[in-house]
């Protein structure tokens, strides 16, 4: 249905870095949205879970859950932008659907959908 290809994707180190240093920041309890208005990364989307988070099973448990909300909403985001979403300590012990509802509240106030 909704697919999220490795080409939306942002890979490289100053991709990420760029998307970081000059991306607009909103947080909440669970994550840190990044949007960069970007013609060259339009469209391109980045996750991370810091080390901090604690192991590895945990930070792609993280990962796996900002990515699966990303996926079923990225049809609603207006182009021109690309995403970092970092997730927090607090997106340990929560479902897909408090992700997903902190997701588009976040991303009203950031103004990413149409």
């Amino acid at each position: 249905m909704f697919e999220l290809p490795r080409r939306r994707m942002l890979k490289r180190r100053n991709d990420f870095q760029l998307v970081f240093r000059k991306g607009k920041s909103l947080a909440n309890r669970y994550f840190v949205l990044y949007v960069f208005e970007s013609e060259e990364l339009a469209g391109k989307v980045g996750f991370a879970a810091g080390k901090k988070l604690g192991c590895a099973v945990k930070r792609n448990r993280v990962k796996r859950l900002l990515r699966e909300t990303y996926r079923l909403h990225q049809q609603d985001l207006r182009p021109g932008i690309a995403l970092l979403l970092v997730g927090r300590q607090a997106m340990l012990n929560v479902k897909c659907p408090v992700v997903e509802k902190s997701f588009l509240s976040l991303g009203k106030k950031a103004g990413i959908f149409r």
